[in-house]
């Protein structure tokens, strides 16, 4: 499975008039004109990301006449985390959602993808800005998860914190210092699960929405890192669902 490559002005911009998802967009650094101002008349209000890009990166990617511009129509369908938690009540499931703050490195999300499919999450949602790209590499390292779970790619993570809330989801985040053991915690509910920046972990705007925990560390290494962190929590969180 391969991420589908559109090269050339009229190309693109046949494409984001047709059914199909797109990706992400390269543009080359220093466009101007008719073109530019079409492309952010039809990027208007959709959460596709845009990159400025060199001339040089755009040759790299096709020897072909890119014409300045390169988009990437998406190997999975996107969905709304509204939709997909309303669905998930009318059918009388509790939500389990995961959400990916900063995590931008496309192995990690596979295999966060992997970890949150075989627990039972119902959706993993990202911002369409600072995230890892769903590519190849992240579909193979998922071992085919991303087919099996709905993916929700949001403009802005700290207002979809707002709108789980208001959804009746429960926001839990891993925090070193935190006072409760993850043991401790009741996941039986609507709950949304949070994992970070691999070095950063999860930015203060979104940790004030969470309630914290803490994985129980007896080692000297100072954390897990963002994947392995993710299946531990993940696999409590599907333990207590259970129960």
């Amino acid at each position: 499975m391969k991420n589908n490559l559109i090269i050339g002005r009229n190309a693109v911009i046949e494409l984001l008039d047709s059914a199909n998802q797109v990706e992400k967009i390269w543009l080359q650094v220093g466009t101007r004109g008719d073109f530019e101002k079409e492309l952010r008349q039809k990027l208007k209000g959709r959460n596709i990301p845009v990159q400025h890009v060199p001339l040089q990166k755009l040759n790299k990617l096709s020897s072909g006449n890119h014409q300045g511009v390169a988009a990437f129509t998406s190997i999975v369908e996107y969905q709304s985390i509204e939709n997909v938690i309303s669905l998930l009540y009318d059918q009388g499931k509790m939500p389990f959602i995961v959400v990916l703050d900063g995590v931008t490195d496309v192995r990690n999300l596979g295999a966060i993808a992997r970890s949150a499919e075989i627990f039972g999450a119902h959706a993993i949602v990202s911002p369409v800005k600072d995230s890892a790209l769903i590519n190849e590499i992240a579909y193979k390292t998922s071992g085919g998860a991303l087919s099996h779970i709905a993916v929700c790619r949001e403009k802005s993570i700290v207002s979809t914190m707002e709108a789980l809330q208001n959804m009746g989801l429960t926001i839990f985040a891993a925090e070193h210092h935190a006072n409760q053991e993850i043991a401790d915690v009741d996941f039986s509910g609507p709950v949304a699960i949070v994992f970070g920046d691999e070095g950063k972990g999860v930015s203060p705007s979104v940790m004030r929405s969470c309630q914290t925990f803490k994985i129980n560390q007896v080692g000297k290494t100072e954390s897990l890192n963002v994947s392995v962190a993710a299946g531990v929590v993940l696999y409590e969180v599907s333990k207590c669902r259970a129960k």
